[in-house]
């Protein structure tokens, strides 16, 4: 197969996993569009976590509220655990890398919050462990999750699950949906 038709079958996968996930999550896709934004109007914190590529777009999501998304604004209130380092390290010493995300939540979250986890199988326990913390703390939860989403899916109030099981299509449409919610965001707010 050539590379142009090998790219070209590669873009199809995607679409039909954006797709599916778009008909069987519409009610999740509403709650969280209104959670999302209800968050911020409010003034509260998303917080953001994942592992490897869902960390880099943790992180990337978080910084389209802090910075700005299409709109120039004020600032909104939004947190990737998994950029502070020192943090992380401390934690994964002091109490075991399942500890890394759950730790900070209970220091810095408040009721009213947001926590927003990334995980393409639902099945990493230190994002397990974020959402188990942020019932205890009072957050809401969203988790855009793949691969039937694991056990991390019983525990969001708004789970969102992307069918397939190709890592990095299932990303795509994770960052596809974050920036969506951003989008919104703003519209919402007025911006």
């Amino acid at each position: 197969m050539e590379r142009s038709n090998m790219f070209i079958e590669k873009a199809k996968i995607l679409g039909r996993y954006l797709e599916e996930t778009l008909e069987s999550n519409q009610v999740e896709l509403e709650r969280a569009t209104e959670l999302f934004s209800k968050t911020l109007a409010t003034g509260n914190t998303i917080f953001w976590c994942g592992n490897g590529g869902s960390a880099s777009e943790s992180s990337h999501l978080a910084t389209e509220l802090v910075g700005r998304f299409k709109e120039n604004r004020i600032s909104l209130p939004s947190i990737s655990l998994n950029a502070d380092t020192t943090a992380i390290t401390c934690i994964a010493n002091d109490f075991g890398y399942d500890e890394i995300y759950a730790r900070q939540l209970q220091g810095l979250s408040k009721p009213g919050d947001l926590l927003m986890v990334l995980s393409t199988s639902g099945n990493s326990r230190n994002i397990v462990r974020a959402l188990e913390q942020a019932k205890i703390s009072k957050a809401q939860t969203i988790a855009l999750l793949g691969k039937g989403g694991g056990p991390a899916m019983s525990l969001a109030d708004v789970p969102i699950i992307v069918p397939g099981s190709e890592t990095a299509r299932i990303q795509e449409v994770h960052l596809l949906i974050g920036h969506t919610l951003c989008e919104l965001a703003e519209t919402a707010l007025g911006f």
